[in-house]
């Protein structure tokens, strides 16, 4: 199976290594792929799997370092932990993110859609584990208790997860990427107990669908969550 570790931290483009290190770094933690508290992959790992030199990569973790993501440890026991208590997003309005992501937005959402509705289809379509079908219950509980401070991350590895389960890397890079380039604007908007509940309900039926392997179920109750998401943002943009 496909993992959220394996679709991010992948080889880097050619061209800026430094700069794609970062952002993979910061898609890592802000995605939930590796969570408050936990270690990143050992500096040679790591360095290997993004096709980095390790000095590069150590500028990378610097920088996360100073923007209060990550802390190295020494010791035995070291290594780069991400840290308990993760910098809160910039406050930049809405209407601001919008306007600089342009044409990109719709494309971002147009995306997502695709990308999500497939994924659910085709992790319904699959054969799962016992092992894989209890990941996802805990994805599921883990974004249904999450605190409000922790939704956004948790209910991100939720949806990576399903992604996960669709068996293809490339899906589940994909799914990663576009979540990324909404993330700015998703933390732009308020949290709503209602959507929040709402949101729930939704995601126990696409989970409940892939688990009794009925893709066009989980296909239809994915396509009603994404399509709500982005009927909330653009509500927020008008």
């Amino acid at each position: 199976m496909a993992t959220a570790d394996e679709a991010v931290f992948r080889p880097v483009r050619a061209g800026n290594p430094f700069e794609e290190t970062v952002e993979r770094l910061l898609q890592a933690i802000k995605l939930g792929v590796v969570a408050p508290g936990e270690r990143l992959p050992a500096e040679r790992e790591l360095a290997a799997r993004l096709s980095v030199s390790r000095d590069t990569l150590r500028e990378a973790i610097k920088v996360l370092t100073d923007s209060g993501y990550v802390e190295p440890r020494r010791g035995r026991y070291g290594g780069t932990f991400v840290n308990e208590r993760l910098p809160k997003p910039r406050r930049v309005g809405a209407k601001r993110i919008a306007r600089e992501l342009g044409s990109g937005l719709e494309d971002a959402l147009v995306l997502r859609a695709a990308l999500e509705v497939g994924a659910a289809e085709a992790a319904a379509a699959r054969e799962l584990t016992a092992e894989e079908c209890e990941q996802l219950r805990g994805r599921l509980a883990d974004s249904a208790g999450a605190k409000l401070a922790d939704y956004r991350r948790m209910d991100s590895r939720l949806h990576l997860a399903i992604a996960e389960l669709s068996g293809s890397p490339s899906l589940t890079s994909a799914v990663a990427d576009v979540r990324m380039r909404l993330n700015a604007l998703l933390d732009a908007i308020p949290l709503l107990e209602r959507n929040i509940v709402h949101s729930d309900e939704q995601h126990r039926a696409v989970v409940e669908a892939i688990l009794a392997g009925d893709a066009p179920t989980a296909r239809a109750a994915m396509q009603e969550h994404v399509a709500g998401s982005a009927a909330l943002l653009r509500a927020f943009l008008t």
